[in-house]
């Protein structure tokens, strides 16, 4: 059964840090672009980050460029989204998301897998 599921969320101070991780299971290969998405309380699910397959492409939405990283290893099929400078704002659930496409994961139309979320609260 292939999954993607995501780690490493948790409670921290503006200006912390965390780093989530997205491990994916069932994949023969690890051949797929992989997308970060939030969804915080009352709010639409939107991207926060995504790298392609190669990890040569990676894409960041505007608030979250120059705090956010996002960066794969490929021998342990995991991907990571290094965060810091971390803002109340930045609190939600965050999903992990596989595809065969980046493109689809820059739509955030069609994705294949979906992880089951990590939730990421940011105090004042």
């Amino acid at each position: 059964q292939l999954q993607v599921v995501e780690s490493g969320g948790g409670s921290v101070q503006a200006g912390g840090s965390l780093r989530l991780s997205c491990a994916a299971s069932g994949f023969t290969t690890f051949d797929y672009a992989i997308g970060w998405f939030r969804q915080a309380p009352g709010k639409e699910r939107e991207g926060v980050s995504c790298i392609s397959s190669s990890g040569r492409i990676t894409n960041y939405a505007d608030s979250v460029k120059g705090r956010f990283t996002i960066s794969r290893d490929i021998a342990k099929k995991t991907v990571y989204l290094q965060m810091n400078s971390l803002k109340p704002e930045d609190t939600a659930v965050y999903y992990c998301a596989a595809d065969s496409f980046v493109e689809s994961l820059r739509a955030n139309y069609g994705i294949d897998y979906w992880g089951k979320g990590t939730l990421v609260t940011v105090s004042s």
